[in-house]
């Protein structure tokens, strides 16, 4: 039987750079998330965040079960106010490294993703979501409040429907992930990989620094007034040129321009 943990996957795509693979395996337990694997989790991105090369992440589970179960019910059940504030401060500690990793993080949801798994979910900067998935938010049930990175549900969803999700424990599916906006894509499973690879064809014929900036200034949105986050775009920009990408991608697409007009 293979150990719990978090495996990292490195997959060259041609010249445009690697991408990494990130995968909770606890497979036998729905990838429930014990005090190990968190730091496992943590672990990987920032070690993925220093990789200069790195072009994007992409975020699942193991088998076709699951994303993340949640938290482990073991683990809560035997817990006092001390291990219970350092179990969850090291929940968010991974989630805040998913959420700034520089590069883009794409979710991968391939089944169910509750809990915990939602919060490391929400910090992804897309999801796309295996049909029959079920997700939510069912801590009040288990006598706990949604805490850490549930705080983001507010911004992606909206407060009624994030009220209505961590007052209820209710789950909810695929359909509805994507009409309320946690989910940007759903589709049937052997179209999730196809799902995945399209975004990354995307993020990958951008280019490198401009979609690090990009997100830097999008986590930055979320932190400040919309006047500071106007400015800070001002100077994102302005710094752009620094990196001589912006002067190079505009000359190369003004010549396959002229080279598409003189066929």
């Amino acid at each position: 039987m293979t150990e719990a943990g978090v495996s990292v996957k490195m997959v060259q795509h041609g010249s445009l750079g690697p991408v990494a693979y990130v995968t909770i395996d606890n497979r036998r337990r729905l990838n429930v998330l014990s005090t190990p694997i968190i730091v496992a989790l943590r672990e990987a991105f920032e070690r993925l965040s220093r990789d200069e090369a790195l072009r994007a992440v992409v975020l699942t589970g193991a088998g076709d079960r699951a994303f993340i179960g949640g938290a482990d019910l073991n683990e809560l059940g035997g817990m006092c106010a001390d291990s219970a504030r350092l179990f969850i401060t090291r929940l968010h500690m991974a989630c805040k490294a998913i959420r700034e990793c520089p590069v883009p993080v794409i979710g991968r949801i391939n089944g169910f993703c509750l809990g915990g798994g939602l919060e490391v979910a929400a910090a992804a900067d897309m999801r796309v979501v295996v049909e029959g998935a079920v997700l939510g938010m069912p801590e009040v049930v288990m006598g706990l409040p949604s805490v850490i990175e549930a705080a983001l549900l507010p911004g992606l969803i909206g407060w009624g429907k994030t009220r209505e999700i961590l007052l209820t424990g209710e789950t909810f599916g695929a359909e509805e992930a994507l009409a309320m906006g946690f989910a940007q894509k759903v589709v049937p499973a052997p179209g999730l990989d196809a799902a995945v690879e399209h975004w990354l064809t995307l993020i990958l014929k951008a280019t490198p620094q401009a979609v690090r900036a990009q997100k830097a200034l999008m986590n930055r949105w979320q932190r400040v007034s919309v006047d500071e986050g106007i400015y800070a775009g001002i100077d994102a920009l302005s710094d752009a040129y620094k990196t001589g990408e912006p002067q190079a991608a505009i000359a190369a697409f003004f010549a396959e321009k002229a080279k598409r007009k003189a066929r």
